[in-house]
């Protein structure tokens, strides 16, 4: 018997073996999806979530099989897949084991930039896109290695409004911000804690990060009014979410992001 194109497991520590290369892939995570096509793929994917905003086009040339925490598995199952990739934080439990049913569903975790690196290897061995993968990780590691070690600024990232949220210490996103020389007051906090206005007066902020997603805090100027009326003696900036959150080829662009959010930003309370 020929040995199997791939015998690994997945960050569930669940065995996942595919006989030969996948050619027909489900992406249930916009930035995996993103990775797909960093990696070279297209044709190979053929269905994605309504959320998969990138690449451009994509959602009109792909079937959309819902959201990332609302799949219709019923036209996942039409697409008929030979793998599906997914992730522990965006989709659901219930989902994954529902999906295993028609293929092998593949789950990343991914808390930390070097963990990005690597889940980036492993998808890219999976897909036939070893090479691709590594050099891509390669670049990643070596522009997050070249940013200098900045002066720390007190931060909060704000992920949500009503109520306001921000970003725990065991987040992917905190340690992009780490990255940053952002610091924030709630390290020791879990996943994505509430904070209120108060808090965030209170906490002696150097810069507020009002991310673009998933609260699109950019869109009009009432979503960060209230938090410069509560804060008015701290930075109060709308960041790229993508940049900060995205785990697949996103990152290569995310060093010179914090560069210029540095340089030209906040640097002037330093």
């Amino acid at each position: 018997m020929p040995a199997p194109f791939a015998d690994t497991t997945d960050a569930l520590g669940r065995p996942i073996c595919l006989s030969a290369p996948p050619k027909r892939i489900v992406s249930l995570v916009p930035s995996l999806t993103d990775l797909l096509h960093g990696l070279g793929l297209n044709d190979e994917v053929v269905g994605l979530t309504r959320f998969c905003e990138r690449p451009a086009g994509w959602r009109n040339e792909k079937s959309i099989i819902g959201g990332t925490k609302q799949v219709d598995a019923e036209r996942v199952a039409a697409l008929e897949p030979d793998l599906i990739l997914a992730n522990q934080e965006e989709n659901t439990q219930s989902d994954v084991e529902a999906l295993g049913a028609h293929a092998p569903v593949y789950v990343t975790d991914v808390a930390t930039v070097s963990e990005a690196t690597q889940m980036i290897r492993h998808v890219g061995a999976l897909v036939d896109r070893a090479l691709a993968a590594q050099q891509m990780a390669l670049r990643i590691t070596e522009r997050f290695a070249a940013l200098p070690e900045w002066p720390p600024r007190r931060a909060a990232y704000l992920i949500w409004r009503d109520p306001y949220m921000t970003v725990g210490g065991d987040t992917f996103i905190y340690d992009v911000m780490r990255y940053g020389g952002f610091a924030s007051p709630w390290k020791e906090a879990t996943r994505y804690p509430e904070v209120s206005l108060d808090a965030l007066a209170a906490a002696d902020l150097d810069v507020i990060l009002c991310s673009t997603e998933p609260f699109p805090f950019g869109e009009k100027d009432r979503f960060t009014s209230e938090i410069r009326d509560a804060c008015p003696e701290t930075t109060v900036q709308v960041v790229d979410g993508q940049l900060f959150s995205w785990y697949g080829p996103r990152l290569l662009h995310t060093p010179e992001y914090l560069r210029t959010l540095r340089a030209e930003r906040t640097e002037h309370a330093e």
